[in-house]
């Protein structure tokens, strides 16, 4: 799974998403997989770009295909189920409206930082 959510974290960074977070959920009883990787984008084009490039990544990669993606007609927030792993990729002011980071805020949190 760590292969899984780095694959995704770099593809994300490829397509310059903002705030890139992972959720650890895995200690939560009833949680719909063990973690939430989170971003967000400034358009609707990039978070398109963003979700393209995820599952273009992982199928190449690790050649794992995405089970199901919801938003994909509008782009405002996509959500990528890869079963233990889901991946939110917000609109900006979508992201900060929602706070889903709240939702889980007891959840350990590990935040991705641009290498140069």
């Amino acid at each position: 799974m760590e292969k899984l959510i780095e694959t995704i974290v770099t593809a994300i960074q490829d397509k310059k998403g903002e705030n890139i977070v992972s959720l650890d959920l895995s200690g939560f009883d009833g949680a719909i997989c063990s973690h939430f990787v989170i971003c967000n984008a400034n358009s609707t084009s990039q978070v398109s770009a963003i979700a393209d490039g995820i599952e273009r990544d992982v199928l190449e990669k690790l050649g794992e295909k995405v089970w199901r993606i919801e938003g994909q007609q509008n782009s405002f927030w996509i959500a990528m189920d890869y079963l233990d792993v889901v991946v939110h990729i917000f609109q900006t002011e979508l992201r900060d409206f929602y706070k889903i980071e709240e939702l889980w805020a007891d959840a350990p949190i590990k935040k991705y930082e641009y290498e140069l």
